[in-house]
């Protein structure tokens, strides 16, 4: 496969779940604005930084008030993390390989992009925007079911895989971090913990499948074990780990990215997670993302940016 090729699968695979991600989030912290009384909800500021754009989003803007940070996050044009921006890039990456991916697969990545783009007044809507949202995550579930039925399971799909895994793991990574950051513990916000750790759940559609393993009640620790260990629910960190190194063991000269995987699983495991307060939870998570970079720039630098013989 033509490394060009393989790249491209790689980042459409990653804006993809970008996307999705993001519209998860929007939608949990619409629902959880609704469920907490007016001046103990934290607001849109957190979006802002799970993503990773403060610095960014500073730079023109100077309030973090729902409209401004919502419409930043679904279809500003000078946010590359925004929705529009993520599906404007998975559908130009996806354009210059038609010949590879299933037709059905590209005719749904151009119809959610005609979808965002021409219906974006309704998603800046308190009316139109959880029917916006449930539209984008249902139309990314659709993409990756499709490849996952249609196309060839080869080298290609290992490429797509490991990029939506590598996502997913970031992603699951930042919501911990800074959801667990601006949890409000005041008094008056005390009755209402358990609803912002259900919320966290929620951010990674998880709180059915921790009820199943953990049990009905949810409480920090064992929201943390769950996120972070559970080698069976597919947003964990560990699957997430897991399943990198599985799908890319079947890729010659993996040997290097292997070693940084097994090393972050190693680190993983041997954490007690459970009693990990506010400050040592951050700087954990800070060197998983450290050690999540380390794994993409290792597959950058074996599959991609190899210099020409």
């Amino acid at each position: 496969m033509l490394s060009r090729v393989g790249e491209t699968l790689y980042w459409v695979a990653r804006y993809v779940e970008r996307a999705e991600n993001v519209a998860r989030l929007i939608n949990v912290n619409n629902m959880l604005m609704m469920d907490l009384p007016k001046g103990v909800c934290t607001g849109w500021e957190p979006l802002i930084d799970i993503i990773g754009a403060r610095k960014a989003y500073q730079e023109n803007h100077t309030d973090y008030s729902e409209q401004k940070a919502l419409r930043y996050l679904l279809v500003g044009s000078d946010n590359n993390s925004s929705i529009l921006n993520s599906i404007i890039s998975a559908r130009e990456s996806a354009r210059t390989i038609r010949d590879v991916i299933p037709r059905d697969v590209w005719e749904e990545i151009n119809s959610l992009y005609y979808y965002v783009k021409d219906n974006q007044k309704e998603g800046l809507t308190k009316r139109g925007r959880f029917a916006y949202l449930k539209q984008i995550i249902e139309s990314a579930h659709l993409i990756f079911g499709a490849l996952d039925a249609t196309i060839n399971h080869d080298h290609g799909f290992t490429f797509i895989r490991f990029g939506s895994l590598i996502e997913r793991a970031d992603m699951t990574s930042r919501i911990l971090d800074i959801r667990s950051e601006t949890l409000i513990t005041s008094d008056e916000a005390k009755p209402f913990e358990n609803i912002q750790w259900i919320s966290l759940l929620r951010s990674l559609s998880a709180y059915q499948m921790y009820r199943q393993e953990m049990g009905v009640r949810v409480q920090r620790s064992d929201v943390l074990e769950f996120i972070m260990h559970s080698k069976v629910f597919p947003r964990s960190i560990m699957f997430c780990l897991m399943e990198l190194k599985k799908q890319v063991s079947v890729l010659p000269n993996s040997k290097g990215i292997i070693d940084l995987i097994e090393i972050a699983i190693k680190e993983l495991k041997s954490e007690e997670v459970r009693q990990l307060k506010n400050g040592f939870l951050h700087k954990y998570i800070d060197q998983i993302q450290i050690e999540l970079a380390g794994i993409h720039n290792e597959f950058a630098h074996t599959y991609f940016l190899k210099p020409a013989e």
